[in-house]
């Protein structure tokens, strides 16, 4: 017998947002999540319009649309602050990368003002000096994700029922769980980052370890989410290590920062160097960080794919199972419109924007037809 109509593998973010989804449109939702931290404990829970190509703009266009309608019913620990995000331009050539940001982003309805070096300074007098202008993108905002992921599953508590196990197992229907006990629905949806390469017979993700440190509190003194314009050739870079200037004012006085980027590691201790590096960039933006205390850093891995865009739809070759994986570190940016594009296929029902970059057959590889 059905334990659920759909059973969703993971708690994180994305798997929060697509059982919240699913029980909006009527459907009994069984959780599984084993509670160990993930790419949502880790991140920085940025909602933050991504454009660095078509598909990604989309889709984060579309979700921050869907977070707008709901921010104001989340609970003060869920952080929400609509912050905007400052795209610094460091040298005068990029002023050229912001007007073409702000034309890509206005074309999907995303408003944004482009500024002087003037404007920038007096927007936020903590940057150094000499910086060329930017990109002022007042729509972004911030979250506590981890919070905002148990609040999405409490408001759809009427329908959505969590079962803190660890799934060990996938059959037709059915998630193994490592209690010995079964859950069967008549769809299965995998929501669980780089613990679903244990549950797929192909591997389709790879890991991204970053690092984030924090300060101390103090006086606020950064208003933006701060962003050097270059962060976006960081972060899908398909190989080797980066750093970029990603800087966010929390609302508890203390100053979030990122970012790096680093394959092949699944060692989950601080790699120093990496660390100073992604420091001394944060510090060349914001000198005055020198003369802050970090009270934490801390390393996680994000979920990637090879083309950098995430797997939302059927399984190509089980028809009862739905993927919902490899966000990187747009999870939380993206989880609302993630969502409900697996809900309208799973309805079949209209998508609100073409989900064809995003379905999980473009990364099976087809069989050539013999002669």
């Amino acid at each position: 017998m059905a334990t659920a109509d759909v059973i969703v593998v993971g708690a994180g973010i994305i798997g929060a947002a697509c059982a919240w989804q699913l029980a909006q449109q009527g459907c009994r939702v069984q959780l599984v999540d084993d509670r160990r931290p993930g790419a949502t404990a880790a991140g920085m829970g940025h909602l933050v319009c991504m454009d660095d190509n078509p598909a990604e703009l989309a889709l984060s266009a579309y979700s921050l649309r869907l977070w707008r309608a709901v921010v104001e019913r989340m609970p003060q620990d869920c952080a929400w602050r609509g912050c905007g995000t400052l795209w610094i331009a460091e040298h005068q050539d990029e002023m050229a990368i912001a007007a073409l940001k702000q034309q890509r982003m206005a074309a999907s309805g995303v408003p944004s003002e482009m500024l002087t070096a003037t404007q920038v300074a007096a927007l936020e007098p903590m940057l150094r000096n000499g910086l060329a202008g930017g990109l002022r993108v007042a729509s972004d905002g911030i979250v506590y994700a981890p919070n905002v992921a148990r609040w999405l599953i409490a408001d759809a508590a009427e329908r959505v029922s969590i079962c803190h196990d660890r799934a060990v197992a996938l059959d037709k229907h059915a998630v193994q769980l490592e209690s010995g006990k079964k859950l069967t629905a008549a769809v299965v949806v995998l929501a669980c980052g780089l613990q679903a390469e244990q549950l797929l017979p192909q591997p389709l993700l790879r890991a991204k370890k970053g690092h984030l440190a924090i300060t101390d509190r103090y006086p606020p003194r950064v208003k933006h989410q701060l962003v050097e314009l270059g962060y976006g050739a960081s972060a899908h870079a398909g190989s080797g290590t980066s750093v970029a200037f990603n800087v966010q004012p929390r609302p508890t006085g203390q100053l979030l920062i990122g970012s790096s980027r680093q394959f092949g590691s699944l060692d989950p201790a601080i790699d120093m160097p990496l660390l100073a590096a992604m420091l001394a960039r944060a510090k060349n933006f914001l000198p005055d960080l020198a003369q802050m205390n970090i009270i934490r850093c801390w390393s996680g891995f994000r979920a990637a794919t090879v083309d950098g865009l995430p797997l939302l739809g059927p399984h190509p070759q089980h028809s009862w199972l739905w993927l919902a994986l490899g966000h990187e570190g747009l999870g939380v940016t993206t989880a609302l419109g993630s969502a409900a594009l697996i809900g309208a296929q799973i309805h079949n029902h209209r998508v609100e924007i073409d989900d064809r970059p995003y379905r999980a057959d473009r990364l099976f590889a087809v069989e050539e037809p013999t002669i």
